[in-house]
């Protein structure tokens, strides 16, 4: 998966500093998924909800942050 969006989530918990934990474990696991569908995402994070038109509500150290991310999940053809 790529994300755009890095510089944002260092600038963020620079003013931020309890939320940097939860920020850099969302980033690392984000990264590293290959989701195909919401489900996938769903078990990479429990808590995770769909509010629609391609967004995804992440809450980050519990529900102290919310991160609103667009998903786009590309199909893969074997």
């Amino acid at each position: 998966m790529r994300i755009f969006i890095y510089k944002t989530l260092v600038d963020y918990y620079t003013k931020h500093t309890d939320s940097k934990v939860s920020l850099e474990d969302w980033f690392f696991k984000t990264k590293k998924s290959e989701w195909n569908n919401f489900a996938e995402m769903k078990n990479t994070f429990n808590s995770v909800d769909s509010i629609g038109n391609r967004r995804f509500v992440f809450n980050i150290k519990g529900t102290t942050y919310r991160l609103v991310a667009i998903v786009l999940f590309v199909p893969k053809y074997v």
